[in-house]
């Protein structure tokens, strides 16, 4: 031991850093403790989630004890409300039954309705208007629409209900065409379609039928086929579907007012090279060419229009032929004023049309009777005026025959 302690006697070590001890951690002293950020976060959410539950743990414990102690504590709506609500929406939907719906959507074959029913209701496009259509935006049928309907059926496919807005329109023309015979007026009627007993006539969506005793004219039904009558009601029975219509009588009520050299008021109807068309109160009576004025009418467009409303006067009247002649040529104060002030025509009326009948009267009644070509078989006479006398509205003796009556429903 002596000499290796001499032998490292020698030796020389350098001092030693205080700084590198220092920095040197002591391995007798204990560890600092390390920060856990992430720890720490993860223990404040828990417990806030915690309270969070435990809140709504003990509100749900409340609404349960309020449900069960007091459950309409606190609540506006009562259980007479909520009948009163059933009540409000429900409707019956038995056959028959009018409903109110709004469109929501149409298609090709019809429309599908609202009617606040457990399932949409459809209207079939035969269904929506009294007339024949192909699709139901013809009738105005369109999403948002609101109607009210009628329940004609059930789809036992999807217990859908089948409505139909051409019932309630079938009993509004019904309606309508009661009340106009009632009034006694005249309506016109086109012609679709004829049988043995007569023609059969659309009146107010109605097929109206007019026996051929009843018609004025000798036209066949093939030439009247798509022509307009004026017409008036005969019978009117909704029960039985029977609309019976008269031309005889509304001629002869038309024909009462239309006295040779009686001033009426008409409208044009259209404009050929030869003359106007010019419907007088059901009756179109033509104003030729040379009976608009005393000066010559090169152009007819020039002086009249399609829609113009004019005074003319009646210069004869074939009923056989149903053909009325027209004047305003002979209201002319002085000759051409039909052309340059047609005003004063119209406002001269009157006075020239007195005048011109008591010039005929006085003149040559029977030569005015030949000119006219009046024939005794025609029912219409001159009187002493110049008056063409009415045609009769008489019924024949032994009545109408209705065994050819179709029914007025399509």
């Amino acid at each position: 031991m002596t000499s290796l302690a001499q032998h490292f006697t020698g030796l020389r070590c350098p001092p030693l850093s205080t700084s590198r001890l220092s920095n040197r951690p002591s391995l007798l002293s204990s560890p600092k403790p390390r920060k856990l950020p992430f720890v720490v976060s993860a223990v404040a959410i828990s417990n806030a989630q915690t309270k969070e539950r435990q809140k709504l743990k003990q509100l749900f414990e409340e609404a349960y004890e309020r449900c069960r102690t007091a459950p309409m504590e606190g609540v506006a709506f009562t259980l007479d409300d909520f009948h009163s609500a059933l009540d409000k929406y429900d409707f019956n939907s038995e056959i028959g039954t009018t409903v109110k719906g709004t469109v929501f959507m149409t298609d090709a074959n019809g429309a599908l309705v609202d009617i606040t029913a457990k399932s949409s209701a459809y209207l079939p496009v035969q269904e929506a208007c009294i007339h024949k259509i192909k699709h139901v935006e013809e009738a105005g049928i369109v999403p948002g629409l609101t109607e009210e309907f009628v329940i004609i059926g059930e789809n036992e496919a999807d217990d859908s209900l089948v409505l139909s807005l051409r019932a309630i329109q079938y009993d509004l023309a019904w309606e309508r065409c009661s009340q106009l015979q009632a009034e006694d007026v005249i309506v016109k009627g086109k012609v679709v379609g004829a049988n043995k007993g007569g023609v059969v006539a659309l009146v107010e969506g109605l097929r109206g039928f007019v026996p051929f005793s009843q018609i004025s004219s000798k036209s066949t039904a093939e030439e009247l086929l798509d022509k307009e009558l004026p017409l008036k009601f005969v019978d009117v029975d909704e029960e039985q579907s029977r609309l019976v219509l008269s031309n005889r009588k509304a001629m002869a009520d038309s024909q009462a007012q239309l006295g040779i050299g009686s001033v009426v008021i008409g409208t044009v109807q259209s404009l050929k090279p030869y003359g106007a068309f010019i419907d007088i109160g059901g009756i179109n009576g033509l104003l030729h060419v040379s009976q608009i004025s005393h000066d010559r009418v090169s152009d007819i467009a020039t002086v009249l229009q399609p829609g113009d409303i004019l005074k003319v006067m009646i210069l004869s009247h074939d009923r056989e032929r149903g053909r009325v002649s027209l004047s305003t040529k002979k209201l002319e104060p002085t000759p051409g004023d039909m052309i340059r002030n047609p005003k004063l025509v119209f406002e001269k009326a009157e006075d020239m049309a007195q005048t011109f009948r008591q010039r005929i009267a006085q003149a040559e009644a029977m030569a005015r009777a030949d000119m006219l070509r009046f024939q005794p078989e025609s029912g219409l006479s001159l009187s002493s005026d110049g008056i063409l006398g009415p045609l009769t509205s008489d019924m024949p003796a032994e009545g109408l025959d209705l065994s050819y009556v179709p029914t007025a429903e399509d």
